[in-house]
């Protein structure tokens, strides 16, 4: 019997991207509002995407540290079904943006050791999803997307949480189904595991990505 999980390519920046992602299953699709990123999206540009992404597959917007002024135009212009916090928000803001916006919050959590953990408990009752990600390196210009993994045995046996997860950092075609054994993630993301270049996705990179979240049961 197989399992298919859910998955979210995050950093689409095309039509064809949104395409290849939910031609292949995807269920989100990401769209990044981060001036460093590869692949940032102007405000009329993610809304035409918008408008391209079919029913069924959830559109969420990827900010860092966003002002309420920078929030407030992106959700005025771009119809989107969650709002991902990439930066160093507090529970305190996550409440905040989630009663403003009246969006599900996704909050991600960047994961290097064991002592990281313990922002799970912190986040889980402020946040609608947690993005469980590697942390960046010091210094590092992007907070994720640097394709980048984590020691994934941290996570093993804490299936326990009662916020729905998501697992990212440095997966890729390749790792992906690994990562999801060791893990028991039940959703995955990806941005530079199916590019071709940094912002660039690549269709072939996606369906593979997708066909090997199918996890088998033994």
């Amino acid at each position: 019997m197989s399992q298919t999980l859910s998955a979210k390519i995050c950093g689409v920046k095309s039509p064809a991207d949104v395409v290849a992602a939910a031609q292949a299953g995807a269920r989100y699709v990401g769209f990044v509002f981060f001036a460093k990123s590869p692949r940032c999206l102007m405000v009329k540009e993610a809304a035409a995407l918008a408008a391209e992404v079919p029913l069924g597959v959830a559109k969420v917007a990827l900010t860092v540290n966003a002002t309420d002024d920078e929030l407030d135009q992106i959700t005025s212009v771009v119809p989107l079904d969650m709002l991902q916090l990439h930066g160093k928000e507090s529970p305190e803001r996550v409440a905040e943006v989630k009663a403003r916006y009246g969006l599900p919050v996704m909050k991600a959590i960047g994961i290097a050791d064991a002592e990281d953990l313990t922002q799970i408990d912190l986040y889980s009752d402020a946040a609608d999803q947690l993005l469980i990600d590697a942390k960046p390196p010091k210094n590092a210009d992007l907070p994720g997307g640097n394709g980048l993994a984590f020691d994934w045995r941290l996570l093993a046996g804490r299936k326990y949480w009662q916020t729905p997860w998501m697992l990212a950092g440095g997966l890729t075609p390749e790792n992906v189904a690994e990562a999801i054994r060791m893990t028991g993630a039940r959703q995955v993301d990806v941005s530079s595991g199916v590019e071709s270049a940094p912002g660039v996705k690549d269709a072939d990179k996606i369906r593979a990505f997708l066909a090997a979240t199918e996890v088998r049961d033994a």
